[in-house]
């Protein structure tokens, strides 16, 4: 039994064959040709999945999540070369308030970050002023626990204002003040050859809410 290409049953089901030809491969089909029926399901399968993804419209909320993982870097742009966008482990702001719980007038967001072989481990809060954002926390060099990330230079930015730069003391912690913009941002130029990114966007705002 002659069988007909893969490329005559993807115009049979985008219809694009003459009167003739298709009833040929219909006959075909009645006869029995299991190779051939396999072919002309596969590609009618393809057929709809495009005509249905071409419809498809995501929603607002996972618009919004793509946006805050993947925010262009501002201090990324100023810089030459690769760099690398750090892993989010924890966030303090993605988990449930305890029952009962109240909040205080003061926020503070926990957050920790891998980029191997260091792990980041970032506290964000206001200042009692309220205008300038606290951020403090430690760099560790995870193949070797137990040993702090020193003298590791830190530059930090609210995308707006003046660039903050700061650097890990012995135990491999930082703490600056800067400007609280709403957006934030960190980069560490001297760990690996490549400068590692952390991006926030309002870092002690509402946060997109978790899809179920």
């Amino acid at each position: 039994m002659k069988h007909f290409s893969t490329g005559q049953w993807i115009d049979f089901v985008n219809e694009v064959v003459s009167g003739e030809a298709r009833q040929n491969m219909e006959r075909h089909l009645t006869q029995g040709c299991e190779t051939c029926n396999q072919t002309r399901t596969l590609w009618r399968h393809v057929r709809h999945v495009a005509s249905a993804e071409k419809n498809y419209q995501p929603s607002l909320d996972t618009v919004r999540r793509s946006q805050f993982a993947f925010a262009s870097s501002k201090l990324a742009l100023k810089r030459k070369g690769a760099f690398r966008l750090a892993e989010m482990l924890f966030d303090s702001f993605l988990q449930p308030a305890f029952e009962g719980a109240r909040t205080s007038g003061k926020s503070v967001r926990h957050v920790l970050y891998r980029a191997d072989p260091y792990q980041i481990d970032l506290q964000i809060e206001t200042s009692s002023d309220g205008n300038t954002l606290v951020v403090s926390g430690q760099v560790v060099d995870t193949r070797q626990p137990g040993l702090a990330g020193c003298n590791v230079r830190i530059a930090i930015s609210n995308l707006h204002g003046p660039v903050e730069q700061t650097t890990t003391n012995e135990f491999g912690e930082f703490r600056k003040e800067i400007g609280a913009s709403g957006d934030l941002e960190l980069l560490f130029p001297g760990l690996g050859d490549k400068p590692i990114i952390i991006t926030l966007r309002n870092p002690l705002g509402q946060l997109p809410a978790a899809s179920t």
